[in-house]
């Protein structure tokens, strides 16, 4: 599309047309202190001299592809194999948007049914949408779902304190105003604990597996629990995609809702998105699911098509009737996703599983061994655990990073969310961590003590 720019003298007859001599009279009912803000901007630059200034902005920033980082909490560092970016390079899958013309848009369509495929068997659920913009858009329609399901008779909604903080305030942010009870997140977080407020005013339980803290939840007869109580209230499980590869997948224990962030299959850290919200439900739900679902066919001829069969965005169907506004770029991360698992296939996918439980084991050995640090875990975990520290979680990233010749990305500080976890910091380790950073940063967490009794650096 080329783009020209109007002439001075379009600009004039414009004016004249609606009555006013000057741009400036366009705005004049704008207090003139806040009419046009002075910016003190540098002289302008060349392209080859802002490039320059760029290049030299970015060498100054430490990223997680030039120093070993243990930070999780949501967001990994994995492997992506070059396939990926390859494929969802090229032009065809680059720009592509909602497919309103299933005759045209064939190919976006067989790779969003086989996304959609792959996610079912990843979470042993029946249905699954294509997509969410990330995990905690994921949890908060998980929400919305489990009201629509209930014709909006139930609006108690419960949710386990160890869902992920950012899931929690987004279904606050989604739900205020619909007059929902949010319960739970003042509790202990104990399973058996978070049954019991399941009453008949209750519309979803919310728990994730692994938890926050990098715990696998008990959900054997949880769903048989919660349906006893409320034979209509549905179990959501939030989870880390990457663990199904190991661990038995929440549709296997009853859940109603699986959901989640795809960012460990294939999209990488990406400076903070755009990230992916996987989302599986029972068939019997699928029209209470926001998103799309595309269905396979044959057309007239017998030969295998695609379509659309459910699409609940409200810019497709009266505005009222619409579940999701979720569009455009998801496509794109569905796609990317799709090639990771496939590109790993089975065994691929459990070999980077079995890489983050088993060097996330040992790194919790070799951290619990340590005087000053210990390992909490009550629970068995799969690639993050609670480390209780020697002084704010704070400081000691901020000696891991300045402190020491390792410029180590250290972990989360678990008490900007959990005012009671005071110096302890959430640690990640994946497939992407060598045992050598995993032994520099034991040896660089042994030595920080001695860096706090000397008042300076110490190697």
């Amino acid at each position: 599309m080329v783009y020209v720019p109007h002439t001075e003298a379009e600009r004039r007859e414009m004016l004249a047309v609606i009555g006013v001599e000057s741009m400036e009279e366009l705005f004049q009912d704008i207090p003139a202190a806040h009419r046009y803000p002075q910016l003190e901007l540098p002289e302008p630059l060349s392209e080859m001299e802002v490039m320059q200034e760029l290049q030299e902005l970015s060498a100054a920033s430490l990223n997680a592809n030039e120093a070993p980082t243990f930070l999780g909490a949501g967001a990994y560092r994995h492997w992506v194999p070059s396939v990926v970016n390859h494929i969802i390079g090229r032009s065809e899958f680059a720009t592509a948007y909602t497919p309103y013309q299933p005759e045209i848009s064939q190919g976006t369509l067989q790779a969003i049914f086989e996304y959609q495929s792959l996610i079912c068997d990843l979470t042993g659920m029946e249905v699954a949408n294509a997509s969410h913009y990330d995990g905690a858009t994921a949890a908060a329609e998980a929400v919305i779902q489990a009201v629509s399901a209930s014709r909006m008779k139930r609006k108690k909604i419960i949710v386990s304190p160890y869902v992920n903080p950012q899931y929690r305030q987004v279904i606050h942010t989604y739900t205020q105003g619909m007059g929902l009870e949010i319960a739970g997140e003042a509790t202990s977080g104990a399973l058996a604990e978070l049954v019991q407020l399941v009453d008949k005013q209750t519309a979803c339980l919310i728990v994730q597996s692994p938890n926050f803290l990098g715990e696998l939840e008990s959900l054997e007869g949880l769903a048989a629990e919660v349906h006893a109580r409320n034979k209509k209230t549905l179990l959501a499980v939030a989870t880390n995609p990457l663990s199904l590869g190991l661990f038995t997948p929440p549709g296997a224990y009853g859940a109603d809702i699986v959901m989640g962030e795809g960012q460990p299959l294939g999209l990488g850290l990406n400076f903070g998105g755009p990230y992916l919200g996987f989302y599986a439900t029972r068939e019997k739900y699928k029209r209470n699911l926001a998103g799309r679902l595309v269905g396979q066919t044959v057309d007239k001829e017998g030969q295998r098509g695609y379509v659309l069969t459910l699409s609940t965005r409200e810019q497709h169907i009266r505005r009222e009737r619409a579940t999701s506004n979720i569009c455009t770029n998801q496509g794109l991360m569905a796609l990317a996703a799709a090639i990771y698992l496939s590109t790993l296939g089975k065994q691929g996918l459990r070999q980077v599983a079995e890489l983050n439980y088993q060097k996330a084991h040992y790194a919790a050995q070799q951290i619990d061994a340590l005087e000053a640090f210990s390992v909490l875990t009550t629970k068995p975990f799969f690639n993050e655990f609670v480390v209780q520290c020697p002084a704010p979680a704070a400081e000691i990233n901020e000696f891991l990073l300045n402190g020491w010749m390792f410029d180590i990305i250290g972990g989360y500080d678990l008490s900007k969310d959990y005012p009671d976890r005071q110096n302890q910091m959430l640690l990640a380790v994946t497939e992407m961590n060598t045992r050598t950073e995993i032994d520099d940063l034991v040896h660089a967490l042994a030595g920080f003590e001695a860096h706090r009794i000397l008042g300076g650096d110490h190697e």
